[in-house]
C-alpha cells in the first residue's frame, strides 16, 4: 500500500502524462500538491523504487510504469462522466430506430473510435451457430437490391447487392424462393457451400439470368459468414507518440491482420475489463479494455486497443454506456 499523498502524487503523474506525452518533473507538481520540490522529488523516487514509475533518459522527470498503470487503474480512477458531446453522437446511433442491433453496436465502436482515436474492435457471435431462417429481398431497381438474412437466433443481416446487368423482378422472386426452400436451417458460414453444390444447379434450370443472380447472391452470403470480427481505426494507434519506429509499426499492422489473434481478444467475463501490456495477449506495448455483451441470447465482446498510456476513466465510461444500452 501507498500513502493518500503518494496515491495523488502518481495520479497526477498519469493524468499529465497521458495528456502531455512527456516525463512528469517534480517541479511541475509542486503547486498541485503544495509541498516542496525535495518532497515530492523523495516521493517519486520511493514510486519509483518500489515499481509504480519510471525514469526515463531524456529527462528528470518520470512516467508511469506497466505496474503504475495497473495500480491507477485498480485503487485510484474513477469512471469519467460522459461529456454532452460524447453522450450526443452516441445516442443518437442508440436512439436510431431503423437500425437493427448489431449495426448500433458497430456504429457506436466507429465513433468511439473517433472519439478516442483508439482502435476499436467488434467480435461477434461466429457463424456457424446461427442457422438461415429466412431470406428476403427488396429490390431497389432493375440493377439494385437489398436482401435481408433473419436467423434463428433473431439475427437480421442486410447487404445492398449491385446487379451488373438489369434483372427482371420475377427472375428474382423465383431465385430468393428456390434459396429459401433449399437453404433454410443451414449455417450461415456453410451457406456459400450449399449455393455452390445444391442452389446452382437448380437455379440454372428454373432462372433465365442465373449467371447474374448466383453470383450476386453468392457474393453477399459469403460477407455475412465473415462479418463475425469488425476492427476500426486501425491507423489510429500508430498516431501515437509511442509507436513511432517502423518496425513497431509494420509489428503491430500485421498483428491486426492476424485473424486468430484478434479472435484471442474474445471477453469471457463480465464488466469491464482491462488487461494491460503483459496482461493481454495482443502485444506488450498496449492496453486492451473489453467487455463481454449479450443480444437475444447471443454473446459478443467489444472491445478499444490503445497505447498504455491511455484515458483509461473515459473508456471505461464509453464501453459500459454501450454495453448498457445493448445488452439483454
Amino acid at each position: 500500500m501507498i500513502s493518500k499523498r503518494q496515491e495523488e502524487l502518481l495520479k497526477l503523474i498519469v493524468e499529465d502524462y497521458v495528456k502531455s506525452v512527456r516525463p512528469v518533473s517534480s517541479k511541475a507538481l509542486c503547486v498541485k500538491m503544495k509541498c516542496s520540490s525535495a518532497t515530492i522529488r523523495a516521493e517519486m523516487n520511493y514510486l519509483e523504487e518500489i515499481g509504480l514509475l519510471e525514469k526515463t533518459h531524456i529527462s528528470s522527470g518520470r512516467v508511469p510504469s506497466e505496474k503504475g498503470y495497473r495500480y491507477y487503474v485498480d485503487n485510484i480512477m474513477r469512471p469519467k462522466e460522459l461529456s454532452g458531446e460524447d453522450m450526443l453522437k452516441l445516442q443518437t446511433i442508440v436512439d436510431n430506430k431503423s437500425l437493427v442491433v448489431n449495426d448500433i453496436i458497430l456504429k457506436s465502436m466507429e465513433i468511439i473510435s473517433e472519439l478516442t482515436h483508439y482502435t476499436t474492435v467488434v467480435l461477434g457471435k461466429q457463424s456457424s451457430e446461427n442457422l438461415v431462417q429466412k431470406v428476403e429481398v427488396i429490390p431497389i431497381d432493375k440493377s439494385n437490391l437489398v436482401a435481408i438474412v433473419v436467423t434463428d437466433k433473431g439475427h437480421v443481416e442486410h447487404r445492398n447487392i449491385h446487379l451488373s446487368d438489369m434483372v427482371d423482378i420475377e427472375e428474382i422472386k423465383k431465385t430468393v424462393d428456390l434459396i429459401n426452400k433449399l437453404i433454410v436451417g443451414t449455417s450461415i458460414d456453410s451457406v456459400s457451400e450449399v449455393l455452390e453444390y445444391q442452389v446452382k444447379p437448380i437455379i440454372a434450370k428454373y432462372v433465365k439470368q442465373k449467371v447474374v443472380l448466383f453470383y450476386a447472391f453468392y457474393n453477399a452470403f459469403s460477407d455475412f459468414a465473415s462479418e463475425s470480427v469488425k476492427v476500426n481505426g486501425t491507423k489510429n494507434i500508430l498516431m501515437q507518440p509511442e509507436f513511432n519506429n517502423t518496425d513497431k509499426i509494420r509489428d503491430i499492422l500485421n498483428k491486426f491482420e492476424d485473424k486468430d489473434l484478434i479472435d484471442s481478444i474474445k471477453e469471457e467475463d463480465n464488466g469491464i475489463n482491462i488487461y494491460i501490456g503483459s496482461e493481454n495477449d495482443f502485444d506488450d506495448d498496449v492496453t486492451v479494455i473489453k467487455t463481454k455483451y449479450t443480444i437475444n441470447g447471443e454473446e459478443g465482446t467489444i472491445a478499444l486497443i490503445g497505447p498504455k498510456r491511455m484515458e483509461y476513466d473515459r473508456v471505461v465510461t464509453l464501453l459500459e454506456y454501450i454495453k448498457n444500452n445493448i445488452d439483454n
